[in-house]
């Protein structure tokens, strides 16, 4: 992805070319390159091209920035996008320089091309829409070189979630409808709910019944300006407060199994299982050499072994039982995973978020001064690192779906606490779920094994039955 920004020059091209071409920061003039005219002799072939127009703007150049994400493009790869983009825009009708920066950490091109062209001696229009002419060339030229883009819409700029819910043929409301009914998929709790639709990005309101101030649940996802109701209305009758309170607990009905009379539900059966079992220990091996040379030994670890089995019988009722218990809490355990992953999804992005607000809040004060300086071009020259970060930083930040203007970092850096707080209670939630799992296991081997040294036994007094 590359961002632009372009001003005029008015009074000095010869220390805009000097500020570009400089030696420091273009590997020795090796990242440089002309068009109908040299570093050296710009100056005056500006001014011969100015010379036979009659236009009466004091513009004597122009100043185009194209900027590069670290890390995204070589130096080298971005001087050739640089002429690309200046062949392409100026058409081989205006002198111009490119000159790649290499000082900055990041590569960025200056584009510096002369205000009349050589053909028709018109000056060039700079204007909303030549501006928009150029950022579509930058964009295109990115695509080519397999770079990321900003998608332009009816050369309006878009926020990224809603441009997304427009390319996937969907809407805010019917993307709030799938994460809605995907929540719901993976949840066993209202609560539950409501935390994976935080996990989400989603901004929730009215979600319990507490004085009866909202009538309805309302969610706001990301960029989005205003909440979208829960209601009949609006999203429909299966996505009111009530109705998916109705669809979580009967999600739960369909899904618990048909238990006997007077017997425990699956879930807590499984809990109170894991509870009795006392650790789950594993059954006393009888095959050592010891127990073979003690029959008082044998039948007592026997004796052990059988209450133990006993007890996870009369608990479970049966093996089938408790693999049903496994199964139910690794789906339990697959739910937590989506949920950490959904997670760290949105703690990714607002540790990006809050990279580029503070990187915006910094050097804002430089984009003020910059826009009241009496020379901008001088200022600009003396503070291109912050004014540069300041735009990238604006540019990102809408593409985030958050207003720069407008944002508040303190309620960013809450928001990412609770964020880490929701990761590390899931996070418990999960380990103490596996370790469930575990026990379960375990008690399930215990009584295997119990069943096969009991079929064991059986067969081996059918074949050799006491003496009378």
């Amino acid at each position: 992805m590359a961002y632009t920004r372009i001003h005029p020059i008015k009074a000095t091209v010869n220390k805009t070319v000097d500020y570009i071409c400089n030696p420091d920061k273009t590997q020795e003039q090796i990242l440089i390159s002309s068009f109908a005219c040299s570093p050296e002799t710009a100056a005056y072939d500006f001014k011969f091209a100015l010379s036979r127009t009659n236009a009466a703007d004091k513009n004597l150049a122009f100043h185009l920035i194209q900027s590069f994400a670290p890390g995204e493009v070589s130096h080298e790869e971005a001087h050739r996008i640089g002429e690309q983009l200046a062949e392409q825009l100026l058409g081989g009708r205006y002198c111009y320089i490119v000159a790649t920066h290499t000082d900055k950490g990041h590569p960025h091109n200056h584009i510096l091309f002369c205000a009349a062209d050589n053909i028709s001696h018109r000056k060039y229009n700079d204007c909303k829409k030549t501006y928009y002419q150029i950022r579509e060339l930058s964009d295109k030229l990115c695509a080519e070189h397999n770079l990321s883009i900003i998608e332009p819409d009816d050369r309006k700029g878009k926020k990224y979630n809603e441009w997304n819910a427009t390319k996937s043929g969907g809407s805010w409301k019917n993307q709030l409808r799938r994460d809605i009914d995907e929540a719901i998929n993976v949840t066993n709790s209202f609560d539950v709910f409501l935390s994976i639709m935080q996990q989400k990005g989603y901004e929730i309101k009215g979600e319990d019944y507490e004085n009866n101030i909202l009538k309805y649940i309302s969610f706001r996802a990301p960029g989005q300006q205003r909440f979208i109701r829960g209601s009949a209305r609006s999203l429909g009758v299966d996505y009111t407060r009530d109705r998916i309170r109705e669809r979580i607990k009967n999600k739960q009905s369909h899904d618990s199994p048909t238990v006997k009379p007077n017997s425990l539900p699956r879930q807590k059966q499984g809990d109170d299982l894991i509870r009795k079992s006392k650790g789950a220990k594993k059954l006393i091996d009888t095959s050592g050499e010891k127990f073979q040379k003690s029959p008082d030994l044998i039948h007592w670890a026997n004796v052990q072994n059988l209450k133990a089995a006993a007890a996870v019988y009369a608990d479970a009722g049966s093996i089938e039982a408790l693999k049903n218990q496994i199964d139910e809490k690794q789906k339990e355990s697959l739910h937590l995973r989506s949920s950490l992953a959904a997670l760290d999804r949105r703690i990714t992005e607002m540790e990006e978020l809050i990279k580029y607000a503070n990187q915006y809040t910094e050097n804002s004060m430089y984009q003020h001064r910059y826009q009241k300086s009496k020379d901008p071009e001088r200022y600009f020259q003396m503070h291109e690192m912050q004014l540069i970060l300041y735009d990238g930083a604006a540019r990102r930040l809408k593409q985030l779906g958050i207003t720069p203007e407008s944002f508040s970092i303190d309620e960013i850096q809450s928001e990412y606490k609770i964020l880490l707080s929701n990761k590390a209670e899931i996070q418990k939630q999960q380990n103490f779920v596996q370790s469930e799992v575990k026990k379960i296991k375990q008690l399930l081997n215990n009584l295997e094994q119990y069943l096969q040294l009991e079929s064991r036994e059986n067969e081996h007094d059918r074949q050799h039955p006491p003496i009378k």
